[in-house]
């Protein structure tokens, strides 16, 4: 599995916007240049965050883009599944076939059970992560994350 550079760097994006001004916001030369991210590259990505209604465009001279919604309501999971979808979801089987139109282990497939709980795993940890986790240090923000994963029992044998 792998993080594709569409959800690195769309996080990457969010987090500035979400340490910027809440008012002013961040353009797309100045998100552009603090990334070190090509402009269109950078307009593509806050294209699919703007209609993933996580940001939002302040018009105008000045206009950037803006959190839609506080950073603690903002989930990654919310976040990564607008910038490159879900691991695996309910047309997964369908794409990956083979040369037949239906799969040979379409009706019976221990294949799609882990795939199944791999993503459910996914989801049921990136729902409890939000923007204001992550807005610290690194070193802030891994305390947080392994707080909240020994307080939800993921990784109970860390205590």
């Amino acid at each position: 599995m792998k993080i594709s550079s569409q959800d690195e760097y769309g996080l990457r994006i969010l987090l500035r916007i979400a340490r910027a001004d809440a008012e002013k916001g961040l353009s797309i030369p100045q998100l552009s240049e603090l990334e070190g991210m090509s402009e269109p590259y950078v307009a593509k990505i806050t294209r699919t965050l703007r209609l993933a209604e996580l940001i939002q465009s302040t018009r105008g001279h000045k206009g950037g883009y803006v959190l839609a919604k506080g950073p603690n309501e903002i989930t990654i999971n919310d976040a990564l599944t607008a910038l490159g979808g879900k691991l695996f979801d309910t047309e997964f089987c369908g794409s990956h076939s083979g040369v037949g139109q239906l799969c040979t282990n379409s009706v019976d497939c221990s294949v799609r059970s882990l795939w199944k709980m791999v993503q459910f795993t996914l989801d049921n940890l990136l729902e409890k992560v939000t923007l204001s986790d992550l807005m610290d240090t690194e070193t802030q923000s891994n305390l947080k994350l392994v707080e909240l994963l020994k307080n939800n029992a993921i990784l109970s044998h860390l205590e």
